[in-house]
């Protein structure tokens, strides 16, 4: 498993791969990151490196070629900053509009939103 994080590839083991894995995030996120085009929701994982997991409705990205480049952007920006990141399950939300941004634009904020989570992760959780 330690090989996953000795590189920057995008090995099975980076991606949550079932509906369990993605209820356990959907269900007790304790750390979210917002923007008004993505929404991220993280949970420690208790493994050695973060995990990623996609949601691009077809009610808020259209277009099938729209909703893969978002995919394809989202992956490559979590790909390149995978070391950086807590040991987290994320799961990236896509929002209405976000179709409308360009490609670099769309980098640019899943970048400070990777980096918002990873300093949220490293804060320590308030109950409330």
């Amino acid at each position: 498993m330690q090989q996953a994080r000795s590189s920057f590839g995008f090995a099975k083991t980076l991606r949550l791969l079932n509906a369990a894995q993605y209820s356990k995030v959907f269900n007790e996120n304790l750390v979210r990151a917002a923007h008004p085009h993505f929404l991220i929701l993280a949970r420690p994982n208790g493994l050695e490196h973060p995990r990623l997991g996609l949601v691009i409705a077809k009610k808020h990205v259209r277009n099938a070629t729209d909703r893969n480049q978002i995919k394809r952007i989202t992956r490559e920006t979590f790909r390149l900053l995978q070391h950086e990141l807590p040991p987290l399950d994320a799961v990236v939300l896509a929002r209405p509009g976000v179709a409308d941004l360009d490609k670099a634009a769309l980098a640019k904020q899943l970048n400070k939103l990777w980096r918002k989570l990873a300093k949220r992760a490293q804060q320590p959780q308030q109950k409330t």
